[in-house]
């Protein structure tokens, strides 16, 4: 063992880093995307935006699927069969990105933007659901702009190890921002969130088909070497 690295295991350690170990393996379909609004509102911005959003994708490639979280359970007050906890679920195992819209209340993202991440499981067997997706954040506002909801997602999708992209997307006095028919109007706001799903397919893009090796971890690879070490060396029972 290197004396240098002696507080290592050095057999564990993915070295050399290469070019070649991060090849991306085929993937024939377009990116699939995930979208999830944090109000019920009849007249919802956040929906609104998301879907607006959601237009932007597909005419950029992406196949897009948006989660209604009417139905949805609170968290821990359902079991998971619950069948909206389960489409949610499959829908996070369907994608390879995600985009959170929600508006700000109190200071914050809403309640039902939370349970919804809240009910996405850190792992799920030997799978890791939200590990190494890709993640956009953007909120609306019904006053002054403010980032609190935004600020808030970026640290969820750091926790669940997705990879959110640089840029984000805040509405302010979202109201004012639609038409009648539910359309965003032109703006710079309309702008910023073009400039978010061009960043996230290119992030999307750039990261699948090679997500895993991205996501795996030294701590990871040792922690799972004891753990077969200790199941082949067992004595029987």
């Amino acid at each position: 063992m290197n004396d240098t690295l002696k507080n290592i295991d050095t057999s564990l350690l993915d070295v050399p880093l290469t070019e070649d170990k991060l090849r991306a393996a085929e993937v024939a379909h377009p990116p699939r995307i995930l979208m999830l609004y944090g109000s019920l509102r009849e007249r919802s911005y956040s929906r609104l935006t998301t879907e607006e959003a959601a237009r932007l994708l597909t005419a950029m490639g992406a196949e897009v699927k948006i989660f209604n979280p009417s139905g949805l359970p609170l968290p821990d007050d359902a079991p998971e069969t619950h069948p909206k906890v389960a489409e949610l679920r499959e829908l996070v195992l369907w994608s390879e990105g995600m985009v959170w819209c929600s508006p700000e209340r109190h200071g914050a993202m809403t309640g039902i933007m939370k349970a919804q991440i809240d009910w996405i499981p850190l792992t799920s067997g030997a799978v890791r659901p939200s590990q190494g997706k890709t993640l956009a954040v953007m909120q609306v506002s019904g006053g002054s702009q403010s980032f609190n909801a935004v600020n808030q997602m970026r640290i969820l999708g750091r926790w669940m190890r997705m990879i959110t992209i640089p840029n984000q997307s805040s509405v302010a006095k979202a109201w004012a921002e639609f038409d009648e028919d539910g359309r965003m109007k032109p703006s710079p706001y309309y702008d910023r969130i073009v400039d978010v799903m061009e960043e996230l397919m290119k992030f999307t893009l750039l990261t699948r088909g090679r997500s895993d090796y991205l996501t795996d971890r030294y701590s990871e690879r040792k922690e799972s070497a004891a753990q077969l070490s200790e199941r082949v060396n067992q004595r029987s029972i």
